[in-house]
């Protein structure tokens, strides 16, 4: 099943359609999913194809995504919320992301490379982790080259 399959039935499990603005939100996420947008730069890209759609409307499709698991909101700490698609199920962890203190790029590891460290602070502490979320900041490959 395609990625756009997967958040529409999101959406119709808990009862909502896919409107033509939602579409077109989605699909914005889908093509860009590397970028990690804001609201404000998904309207940007949306009004390209969708030029009637309002900011409001864009931010009530991010509230609704994120409401039905769709989207995982992140704070990467530039002052603006940013979003990526959320398509895993059940207890699956957010990845981790790699953050370049010079030209904000955002790199995503894939891997979770915390599993052992979270089983012994489980262990020695009692406690049941859910999630987590690790954030690293440096210079990325172009700006640590300068």
């Amino acid at each position: 099943m395609d990625i756009f399959e997967v958040l529409k039935d999101k959406l119709k499990a808990t009862g909502f359609k896919i409107t033509p603005q939602r579409r077109a939100v989605i699909e914005v996420m889908i093509n860009n999913s590397e970028l990690h947008l804001s609201s404000e730069e998904i309207y940007d890209l949306v009004r390209k194809d969708c030029p009637e759609i309002g900011l409001a409307t864009v931010y009530r499709t991010m509230q609704l995504l994120d409401e039905v698991g769709a989207i995982s909101k992140l704070n990467l700490d530039d002052g603006c919320v940013r979003y990526e698609l959320n398509l895993h199920e059940g207890n699956a962890h957010n990845h981790h992301h790699l953050i370049c203190k010079n030209c904000g790029k955002i790199i995503e590891v894939k891997d979770d490379l915390l599993d052992s460290i979270e089983r012994q602070i489980e262990d020695v502490y009692d406690f049941k982790i859910t999630d987590h979320e690790v954030k690293f900041y440096g210079m990325c490959n172009n700006c640590k080259d300068k």
